[in-house]
């Protein structure tokens, strides 16, 4: 088992509960300090009390077990809102938000996420066309072809 995969299992041991889920596990190495990143979501969004308990219990487990040699930096916090989606669950999340979808052919689109299904999502696009009415098409991306998908943030 890597090393990667021993820190999933221990931060999976440590959530709190069955709404927070894993984002993603980074270990830099190319630093004087190597550096742990650890990033969480939930359902409902992340406190900064649960990335504390996490970050206490992680960092215990690791030192107790001897899984980093030298010192490190550990950080856990939420991904933040211009951190690709990279799970189903994160898709879920996110039902009724506008996303700004790149395809793996380098097509970009945009548009409300309607549904995610088990292995594509539903956009809601307005097309519009010089001297026409605009128009709503749902349209279907299976999760395999999208290379990127962020959130897209509105101030209104």
């Amino acid at each position: 088992m890597s090393l990667k995969q021993t820190i999933e299992e221990i931060v999976e041991k440590h959530l709190p509960d069955e709404t927070h889920f894993i984002v993603d596990i980074q270990l830099i190495e190319n630093s004087s300090k190597p550096q742990l990143k650890i990033l969480i979501d939930a359902d409902q969004g992340v406190s900064i009390d649960a990335c504390a308990f996490i970050s206490r219990q992680v960092g215990e487990e690791i030192e107790a077990k001897e899984l980093l040699e030298d010192a490190y930096v550990l950080e856990v916090s939420s991904p933040g809102v211009d951190y690709p989606l990279n799970s189903r669950r994160q898709y879920e999340k996110n039902i009724g938000r506008k996303l700004k979808v790149t395809l793996t052919d380098g097509k970009e689109t945009e548009g409300e996420l309607l549904q995610v299904g088990p292995s594509e999502i539903v956009l809601k696009v307005i097309k519009k066309e010089k001297g026409k009415k605009a128009t709503e098409e749902d349209l279907v991306y299976p999760l395999e072809e999208i290379k990127k998908s962020i959130v897209l943030v509105s101030f209104k």
